[in-house]
């Protein structure tokens, strides 16, 4: 079976699919001790994240599953019975642990759609000197991701609000170390450009 993202051709080659690194951390690129996936719902992060795992052999984590580790209940349990506010409250204690559960062990993570756009989030990453990489896709694509899994996301509403919701969050995404096109591509060309990007083979 193919380890697609999409269904809308095949992967890109042309200048919408380059990976666009920021400057500014160019320099801190092979210093850095992790690679944490950010990017909206439907991106691919944790399948790229263990994709990019194999592929570099080192750990896979993914934020989510600490939250719900931590917690004892799932995503949807604490969205649901504590709202957003306290779910973004225990996102960023999960985080901090996690941060300093890895010390100078290599990690790949893969993040929640919020969780990068949370301004105390971005800054215990830029702290802890890791790579960030956005993973992105047009909204229409990842709309259709979504709603071709089996699985419940609280912040999924109606085709409009969903598009809202990326475009709020996209700024932040874009301040990322760098940004990796997803449309049209498998999984392992996606976790190849993420390495390659980041001079990590």
């Amino acid at each position: 079976m193919q380890n697609r993202f999409g269904k809308s051709g095949p992967m890109r080659t042309g200048p919408g699919s380059r990976t666009a690194a920021n400057p500014l951390a160019r320099d801190r690129v092979r210093e850095a001790r992790a690679v944490f996936l950010v990017g909206f719902m439907g991106a691919g992060k944790t399948s790229v994240g263990r994709a990019l795992s194999r592929r570099l052999g080192f750990p896979f984590e993914d934020l989510d599953d600490w939250i719900q580790r931590r917690e004892g209940k799932s995503i949807e349990q604490i969205f649901r019975e504590s709202g957003e506010t306290e779910f973004r409250k225990a996102e960023t204690a999960a985080l901090r642990e996690l941060l300093e559960e890895m010390g100078s062990s290599f990690r790949v993570v893969a993040l929640g759609g919020g969780a990068f756009v949370q301004s105390g989030n971005a800054a215990l990453l830029e702290e802890a000197e890791v790579h960030s990489v956005f993973l992105d896709a047009p909204v229409q694509e990842l709309l259709r991701r979504c709603e071709e899994e089996q699985k419940e996301r609280p912040l999924r509403r109606d085709p409009k609000q969903f598009r809202e919701l990326y475009e709020k969050r996209r700024l932040s995404y874009m301040r990322a170390t760098v940004r990796v096109e997803t449309q049209g591509k498998d999984v392992d060309t996606v976790a190849a450009e993420v390495a390659c990007s980041l001079g990590l083979e």
